[in-house]
């Protein structure tokens, strides 16, 4: 027993290594971990005092743990169950199919991150960009139940909507997003993902996927976790505000429960002077198809020579965005108002309401105002000011320049006379059309 043993130098270092991975994992790393979370706990209890809406403990859990419980909740099981009966597989690899997808949809929440990180980038590259005109978000929000799951209802207009929406309820809540497949690369994948955000599969027809998703937004709405979606289900190509697709709003109002807690939409309008990916967008328009065709090498470009000309004092941003909020929608009295109406009739309302909260801005004004064929700069300034008074009849969000329509004529030619879009006799040049249509569709849509 106590004679010595000879051993292998590295059997001997492959032994201290287990017996190290021991000690650390059964005494070293809890004792640590609960140091760390004692510190969350606390700086998270300080970080709820100031929010209006504080952190769900949903949001909160371990993602590995969420994962579990949305592979073995009820209604997946069912969805298992299904999707084995029909397509004839073993039900335990059904089971790893969904459980996959909860891999996959499962976000991973980080409020260090959130709000220590991207917040602060969020609105540092916001006010890089752009000038920034906000809405009353307070009047917004100021009335709704503290209980209610807060979902914000957006246009689509830019992958800048998810930076200056994160920017502009900063100091109300997190917010969860549904991002689509194009953020599901590596490392992006895992930033946005510990911001909160989940991820979904758009235009799937697979049956159990879109149970699992389902039952996902349905836990968190149910538990009350602020979200943000946009119900067209991707980048507008034509710069209106387009129909609601049923997908995320049918799964939030099927599981609605009139006992429960309510569910309160914030319809948002976004806007632009300049949508970064604005030619892109419209050559899909033209091409008919969403698939679009970015270079990469044109947008590393296009970056490098806007932070030179930041160096050099040159770079004057993109003009002008802005956010108008609507008045919140609840889904309790939306229902007792009409309770046989279908969902697609919240999503119109919706979208009517998002059309009305699009703040109008100076290119989008001149723009449309150029569609009438001004002969010069005067006749220019008059469609703009009937364009105007047209606008305020109508209720419309103007968030054109304080210092009168003159700096707003100035600020919204110059960029379209510096893009080339049109000549300084105020002609639309060749193969400028569509972009000037794009830019000029929101005016006239809300002039509808």
């Amino acid at each position: 027993m106590t004679q010595p043993v000879a051993v292998p130098f590295w059997l001997l270092l492959l032994i201290l290594a287990f017996a190290a991975i021991t000690l650390a994992s059964h005494f070293l790393f809890p004792s640590v971990r609960w140091f760390f979370r004692k510190r969350a706990e606390k700086a998270l209890a300080r970080l709820n005092k100031r929010l209006d809406r504080p952190i769900e403990f949903f949001k909160l859990a371990r993602r590995q743990d969420m994962i579990v419980r949305l592979s073995y909740d009820l209604r997946v099981l069912e969805a298992v169950a299904d999707h084995a009966a029909e397509t004839g597989v073993p039900g335990s690899v059904a089971f790893q199919e969904a459980r996959r997808y909860a891999r996959e949809i499962v976000p991973g929440f980080s409020a260090t991150l959130y709000f220590g990180v991207a917040i602060r980038f969020a609105r540092w590259l916001s006010r890089l960009a752009y000038r920034v005109r906000i809405g009353k978000v307070d009047a917004a929000l100021a009335h709704i139940d503290p209980k209610a799951t807060v979902i914000f209802v957006m246009n689509h207009r830019s992958n800048m909507d998810y930076v200056l929406i994160t920017w502009l309820v900063a100091n109300r809540s997190a917010i969860s997003y549904a991002v689509g497949e194009w953020a599901r690369i590596w490392p992006l994948s895992a930033l946005i993902r510990s911001m909160g955000a989940y991820f979904i599969r758009r235009g799937s027809r697979n049956t159990l996927y879109r149970r699992v998703l389902a039952r996902y937004v349905q836990m968190a709405t149910a538990q009350g976790t602020t979200q943000a979606i946009f119900p067209e289900g991707g980048l507008s190509l034509d710069g209106r505000v387009g129909a609601a697709k049923m997908g995320l709003l049918s799964y939030i109002v099927s599981a609605y429960e009139p006992g429960g807690r309510d569910v309160v939409f914030v319809p948002v309008g976004l806007a632009y002077d300049r949508v970064l990916e604005d030619r892109i967008l419209t050559d899909a328009a033209l091409a008919g198809s969403r698939r679009f065709r970015g270079k990469p090498l044109a947008t590393i470009k296009f970056i490098l020579r806007n932070i030179s000309r930041k160096f050099r004092g040159r770079f004057k941003g993109f003009g002008t965005t802005a956010a108008g909020f609507g008045p919140p929608v609840s889904l309790r009295r939306f229902l007792c108002d009409a309770p046989d109406a279908p969902t697609e009739e919240l999503g119109a309302h919706l979208m009517a309401e998002i059309i009305k909260v699009v703040p109008v801005l100076p290119v989008p004004l001149v723009a449309a105002a150029l569609t009438q064929n001004p002969a010069d700069r005067a006749a220019l300034l008059e469609g703009m000011i009937a364009l105007q008074a047209r606008l305020n009849a109508h209720g419309a969000v103007l968030k054109l320049s304080p210092k009168g329509v003159q700096a707003t004529l100035d600020e919204g030619l110059e960029p379209l006379l510096h893009r080339r879009l049109i000549d300084e006799n105020l002609a639309i040049t060749a193969g400028s059309a569509t972009l000037i249509a794009f830019y000029a569709a929101s005016v006239l849509q809300r002039l509808e």
